[in-house]
Parts: structure tokens; sequence; C-alpha cells
């Protein structure tokens, strides 16, 4: 069966795009280097800033940037496209207005996975910009499965976002580690059930927790490769 080429919208931000790769090589059972998935990668660090536009205010729309790198992508021989970020899935619908071949939800994909492997949860735990919650890109999906959004104190978000700023500057030693690890305590401590690494940066950095982690980063990659292969049917275009 002809396997399918999947676009890859990255460079939101460039670290976290190379680390989905990655994750989507490890997910690939391959003994060659013609087993793994054809990717077409537009790593554009270039796209406006989601969080001047979402946060901050006044700053330009990422919508129409990154629909014109699903107009390419899908030019360039895409069967299907993914955004590898969290927060810039706010502008999920206008990639896939702009293309005639599917953009797939790393939003619903991941409260999917939440409800499939941990059935008991009902809190989940967010770790994410202040972006995805004020956008509430979760509420919905979870929502639909019975799941309940947890998210950080206003002191331990900040405290997250510095995380996120800190790992896109290149910083990931133990200081940020350790901050990183406070906010998922404290995340535990409000009754979290399930963590949601809910960020692509945040991924780079995430270790082992005392609560189940699922890890939309991962939960993508893992679909891009069963997409690819064909093992999991194209989603429908609505």
């Amino acid at each position: 069966m002809k396997e399918l080429v999947a676009g890859i919208l990255g460079g939101m931000g460039p670290e976290a795009t190379v680390d989905l790769l990655h994750r989507i090589i490890a997910h690939t059972d391959a003994r060659d280097d013609v087993d793994h998935v054809r990717c077409i990668v537009d790593n554009n660090p270039k796209v406006p800033s989601r969080i001047k536009a979402l946060l901050e205010g006044g700053g330009e729309s990422p919508a129409p940037c990154m629909a014109d790198m699903g107009r390419r992508l899908e030019a360039w021989g895409a069967d299907f496209l993914c955004i590898a970020c969290n927060t810039a899935h706010n502008y999920h619908a206008a990639v896939q207005e702009a293309v005639r071949i599917p953009v797939l939800d790393m939003i619903g994909l991941t409260a999917q996975a939440v409800a499939e492997r941990h059935p008991r949860a009902r809190r989940v735990g967010l770790l994410a910009s202040p972006a995805v919650r004020l956008t509430r890109l979760y509420e919905k999906p979870c929502a639909c499965r019975g799941l309940e959004v947890v998210y950080p104190a206003p002191m331990e978000e900040q405290r997250l976002l510095g995380v996120i700023k800190d790992i896109k500057a290149g910083r990931t030693d133990e200081v940020v580690r350790a901050a990183f690890a406070g906010v998922t305590d404290h995340l535990a401590a409000r009754g979290a059930d399930v963590l949601v690494v809910a960020c692509t940066e945040l991924g780079i950095i995430c270790g082992d927790n005392d609560v189940p982690v699922v890890d939309a980063a991962d939960v993508l990659a893992e679909t891009v490769v069963e997409t690819a292969k064909q093992r999991r049917p194209l989603p429908h275009i609505s």
C-alpha cells in the first residue's frame, strides 16, 4: 500500500519541530531508511508570535502565514498536514480552509488519547501557554469525553510561561527543570488525575511524574506515523 506524505507546519518553535521529527522516527518500526515516513517540513520561525497576538494584543495574526505554509506544503506533495504547536491550533480552521487535504487536530487527538489511556481520569491538568487557557482550546474536546480541565494558579502559570520562554531561548538546565517540576506538583495538588503536556516546548524537558502524563506532541507523532502508513484513516474534512 502506498504510504502518504506528511506536511509539517513547524518553526513554532524550531527546537519543538525537531523534537517532533525525533518522535516520528521513534514511533516508526523501521529496519532501513526506506521504512521511515516521508515528511515535508516548513520549519518557519518567522510565523508571527502567537503569544503577542493572543496574550499581549496588537500582534500580527499568524493565520495568513500559516495558511500560506499549508498551501505550499500541499503544492510540494503533502497528503495531509499537522501543526507542531498547541497554541497555533487556534488557527487550525484557517489552515484547513486554505487547503484541500486534511489537517490533523492535535488537540482533539490528545483529548481522545487521555480518555482511551486513562478511562478513570476525570480531571486533566494542562501544562501549556496561558494562550491555550484564554482560547479554551482543550475545553470542548475534553468536555465531550467527560474530562474537566484544570489550569495552574496565576503565579504558577506565569512560572510555566517563563519555562516555555527559557526553552525557546535554548535554556533547559536544572533551574528550568526544577521550575517545571514545581508546576507539575502544583497541578497534582489541585486534583489532576492526568497531566497533559500541551506545549511542544515543554515536551522537550518533561520526564517522569507521580501523575500519569500524556504528551500532545507524542500523540501527534504517533498519529502522523499511523496515518502515513495508512493504518489510520485520513480525517474527514467538514
